[in-house]
């Protein structure tokens, strides 16, 4: 259901003033487009990964790495779409938004170990370990609390 439906949800549930409601709204739409920007980050490496294979970082490619590489990063483009089908009714997509997190801070332990037991890697693994660690849990978080602003968080 769209904004007209959640804000009948939201005024049937417990009287709010005009400025909360607008306030509410203003909440979903920034959350809305922190998603969309941040969404992008998997998508773009997603698909660099399934056209470029291991080319995308500079060693001779082994054909079975290759398609593993392959394999990840069309997981990796899927939980990006995943995350922007999530933007046009965000607050009922707690669900969702949660699994998606719980699979990408999973991945991003998991690079963790390997910056721990093999050393740092280059810029953008470090970027894509902020972006697994920080911006999505935190995203998370405020997309829980928009759903029980708007009443969704059973």
């Amino acid at each position: 259901m769209g904004c007209k439906g959640s804000l009948v949800r939201i005024q049937s549930l417990r009287p709010l003033s005009n400025f909360m409601i607008q306030n509410l709204f203003n909440e979903k739409k920034c959350l809305q487009s922190a998603v969309a920007v941040a969404s992008f980050v998997p998508i773009i490496a997603g698909l660099s990964g399934v056209l470029q294979g291991t080319g995308m970082v500079e060693f001779a490619p082994d054909v079975s790495l290759n398609s593993h590489v392959k394999y990840l990063s069309g997981l990796l483009l899927a939980i990006g779409l995943a995350f922007l089908y999530c933007i046009p009714s965000i607050e009922t997509k707690k669900s969702l938004f949660s699994a998606l997190t719980f699979i990408v801070v999973i991945g991003g332990l998991a690079r963790l170990l390997a910056y721990i037991t093999d050393g740092s890697p280059e810029t953008p693994m470090l970027f894509g370990l902020c972006m697994e660690l920080c911006v999505t849990p935190i995203l998370c978080f405020w997309q829980w609390s928009l759903a029980c602003k708007y009443g969704m968080d059973r």
